[in-house]
């Protein structure tokens, strides 16, 4: 499987702009900006699709591990911290922190966190980012 993106950039780092698109029309013209100055509102940026990208993948992948242990996921709420930062070789994403909250009725603190930790190292994004990734899993009550 592959997907594809591309990104129009216009005019310098600090005064430019750019718009997103895709296979699909969810990013036709989706404006972005650079990370070094403040984000107006309606854009994004590329640390912060990354991070979008990471929480819906290892959503999607803790879901797939769940499923297949049999349980019924009620719902799984992942927000992902991704972190830019100056390293000696230049601007570089040095982690993200995933923080997991879900509901799954009938499955353990313990099964949980396995699952997740098991999600963490099988997400696809995961591995992209290579060994700068941490999590914290909370299971929630239903009640």
């Amino acid at each position: 499987m592959q997907s594809k993106a591309a990104a129009v950039w216009r005019g310098g780092l600090n005064e430019g702009h750019g718009s997103l698109s895709g296979d699909n029309e969810t990013f036709a013209g989706m404006p972005f900006t650079s990370n070094f100055r403040n984000q107006t509102s309606g854009t994004t940026n590329p640390e912060e699709l990354l991070a979008a990208a990471h929480a819906s993948c290892f959503s999607l992948t803790l879901s797939m591990i769940l499923s297949g242990d049999e349980f019924a996921v009620g719902k799984i709420e992942t927000e992902a911290t991704v972190t830019l930062e100056k390293t000696p070789g230049g601007l570089a994403i040095t982690r993200s922190h995933l923080i997991v909250h879900a509901i799954v009725p009938g499955a353990s603190p313990e099964r949980f966190v396995e699952a997740a930790k098991q999600a963490e190292k099988d997400c696809p994004i995961s591995k992209l980012i290579q060994g700068g990734v941490t999590m914290e899993a909370h299971l929630l009550d239903i009640g």
